[in-house]
């Protein structure tokens, strides 16, 4: 068994009945399948054991990072030492507010949020059933699909800031905007969301997403290791119709290539490093920006 470095004896000792667990690859909870072992990840399933968490982290001056579905991130080849915070399937719970709005915890797909609200006869989630993130994540970058976002929806927001203390905003605070929130300048912790929708037939609601997750079927490669779109959409173009133009389709550096189904992913062959990735990414909006002058910045969250 590999020795418990001095960060990970302290944190044990305080928090003893926390999900902790040691030298645990991130690979296993990043969509791209890449990353190292991280010192300590943790999992907490309610408010105060995350609060209990963040106070300890202050305490020994560490600063976590956090991680959802791990669907937009590129986790770094070699690990990382101290925290990261896991919410996924560990904050979780929904549940009915009346007045056509629902409570979800941070740790819930966008889908099985998307399917709950169907469920009571509830839309304005459609868009989100095929985005592949949680709900915190979804929050905090304001994600979107197909017209929608969450932007439309949001009525208000609980976030623990890295103290452990708790604080509510409502959805004009959260400063939305293409792919973003306050939180980006803020820090915090998406605990749960409101979401306001409005009374509609629940066949219609599951139509509607059937339709849209046909239309991802058809048209992005669901079946590889990738972390959705790898670039934000640019002023005056569409990433993949940008990288399309530039002949980059099918585009590999090590493991990692731009798909052939869709120039917007970038996509794990099989194999690939966090470099590789990065490699791509880079090569990727040079060589567009060579072709067309509009420079592509990385829509994944680069650790």
């Amino acid at each position: 068994m590999t020795e418990l470095t001095d960060f990970q004896q302290k944190i044990f000792a305080l928090l003893p009945d926390l999900d902790l667990r040691f030298h645990e690859p991130m690979s296993k909870h990043t969509s791209f399948r890449i990353g190292g072992p991280v010192e300590v990840m943790a999992f907490p399933k309610n408010t105060a054991e995350l609060s209990a968490l963040l106070r300890t982290a202050a305490g020994l001056q560490t600063a976590p990072v956090v991680l959802g579905a791990g669907t937009n991130v590129l986790a770094p080849d070699a690990g990382m030492k101290g925290l990261c915070i896991c919410l996924k399937d560990a904050m979780d719970g929904m549940e009915v507010l009346g007045d056509c709005r629902i409570r979800v915890m941070a740790g819930v797909t966008m889908t099985r949020a998307a399917v709950f609200a169907a469920n009571q006869g509830l839309s304005g989630m459609e868009f989100a059933h095929g985005i592949p993130g949680t709900v915190g994540g979804g929050v905090y970058m304001n994600a979107g699909a197909y017209g929608g976002e969450i932007s439309d929806i949001c009525e208000g927001v609980e976030i623990m800031d890295m103290h452990g203390n708790l604080n509510r905003l409502t959805g004009e605070e959260m400063d939305f905007s293409y792919r973003h929130s306050l939180l980006e300048e803020t820090g915090g912790i998406v605990v749960s969301a409101v979401f306001r929708l409005h009374a509609k037939n629940p066949d219609e609601i599951r139509a509607r997403m059937k339709q849209l997750q046909g239309k991802r079927s058809a048209s992005q490669p669901l079946d590889m290791p990738s972390a959705g779109s790898a670039f934000k959409r640019p002023v005056g173009g569409y990433a993949a119709a940008l990288i399309d133009e530039a002949g980059l389709k099918g585009f590999a550096v090590g493991g990692a290539a731009i798909s052939t189904k869709h120039a917007g992913f970038a996509v794990n062959l099989g194999g690939a490093t966090a470099e590789d990735v990065k490699s791509l990414l880079k090569q990727v909006s040079d060589r567009v920006f060579e072709h067309s002058g509009i420079r592509l910045e990385p829509e994944v969250r680069i650790w």
